[in-house]
């Protein structure tokens, strides 16, 4: 055998394990009644905890032995029926597959719901679920909101501690979830937040070689099996892209914002890429890096995921910014980290919290020369070709007149 071909040959199996490893992902992200989440309760007699985006502190989940689900809505695969029943037509899609997800019985294996304070549709919600579904475990996770860090933390342990004794008593345990337990499981996370890490800066160095929807489909499967075996799956990708890299494309880069709650459909996120542009930063599942950096392992285990929230959360509408200037100056500190040449707001029909900030961002953006376009989407949407038009015109006048 000649060194070519076996190069060739090792060049094809990492394909073939990239691939495998592409289609677990999109099994999970395909599987609405959440069957593999279902098997592994089964196997480990184990118990499940659903939790809503934007944030949940799934460390404690975890410490407590039970399986963190995320819940997305249904995206385009879902149709709604009784969900609509239950919501005005001025509101957001997400809460509608939710409940649809709810009310056809796909949510039942799961013995608690946190619904994190993202906006006040996620509060009416998590009422909503509260009478819906009696038997279940329901939290309304108030996120610390306020400019002095030492009043946030204190309010932040608390809610923590109460999630800790709650979920303890939910998974069985004698009393709340313990302090060596939560350490062993922040170390896991960080772990999860490493290899995400490592994920979004090969894709921002190399993003011919990972596809935003493969990383996408990774990340969504990582919502739905235990951080171990994400982070093993994750890995195996890594390796298996950086050893078969695609050939560069002319194509611009972008930041797409604004998606950090409802999820896009799929097919629009391929269908920016196949417009012309790469995308090399996101705030898609923001929740699962939205701590920066490594959470403390020593000491109070509760005080350090608390601080780690207050001081090194990433920037997002669903948290309190006193800082004015740092929030028109958000997208340019992003852009040049990216390496960017744009910023796509894409933002669901309905989201407050994106729309509300985005003519912040946009005239912060733009003041600083960076070009930005804007749409609005729905997980549901089927139907891309303005979205392509609008994405390739925009690479074009990038390529064309750069940020002029």
């Amino acid at each position: 055998m000649t060194e070519q071909t076996g190069q060739t040959e090792q060049a094809q199996q990492a394909q073939q394990a990239r691939e495998r490893i592409v289609g677990w992902a999109r099994e999970r992200y395909e599987d609405l009644s959440f069957g593999h989440a279902r098997r592994w309760c089964e196997e480990f007699q184990a118990k499940a905890i659903g939790h809503l985006p934007v944030y949940a502190p799934r460390e404690i989940i975890d410490a407590a032995g039970m399986l963190p689900v995320g819940i997305l809505g249904g995206g385009d695969q879902l149709e709604i029926i009784r969900g609509d029943a239950f919501y005005q037509s001025y509101i957001c899609h997400l809460p509608r597959s939710v409940i649809e997800l709810g009310q056809s019985g796909r949510l039942d294996f799961l013995s608690g719901v946190l619904f994190p304070s993202t906006c006040d549709v996620i509060r009416n919600l998590s009422g909503m679920w509260q009478v819906l579904h009696p038997e279940v475990y329901v939290r309304y996770v108030d996120l610390p909101q306020s400019d002095d860090r030492a009043i946030a933390q204190r309010f932040w342990e608390g809610e923590l501690r109460v999630l800790m004794r709650d979920l303890g008593r939910v998974a069985g345990l004698a009393g709340p979830v313990s302090d060596d337990a939560l350490r062993a499981s922040i170390a896991r996370y960080n772990d999860v937040r490493r290899v995400i890490n490592e994920l979004y800066n090969l894709r921002r160095e190399m993003p011919w070689t990972v596809p935003t929807e493969e990383l996408y489909l990774l990340l969504r499967a990582g919502e739905v099996v235990p951080p171990e075996l994400f982070i093993e799956k994750t890995r195996a990708y890594l390796e298996a892209a950086r050893a078969t890299p695609d050939r560069v494309r002319d194509r611009v880069r972008v930041v797409v914002t604004g998606a950090f709650c409802e999820q896009p459909p799929l097919g629009l996120l391929k269908t920016i890429e196949r417009a012309g542009c790469y995308i090399v930063d996101d705030d898609l599942l923001v929740g699962n890096r939205l701590l920066v950096g490594e959470v403390e392992t020593e000491g109070d285990p509760v005080a350090a995921l608390a601080r780690a929230f207050v001081e090194r959360a990433r920037e997002t509408s669903v948290i309190y910014e006193g800082d004015v200037d740092g929030k028109r100056t958000l997208l340019k500190r992003r852009a040049e980290a990216a390496g960017a040449d744009g910023v796509v707001f894409a933002a669901p029909s309905f989201c407050d919290p994106a729309l509300l900030d985005r003519p912040m961002l946009k005239a912060g953006a733009e003041a600083h020369g960076i070009p930005c376009i804007a749409f609005k989407y729905a997980e549901n949407s089927a139907q891309f070709q303005q979205f392509r038009e609008q994405a390739g015109t925009f690479a074009d006048a990038i390529k064309l007149w750069g940020g002029q």
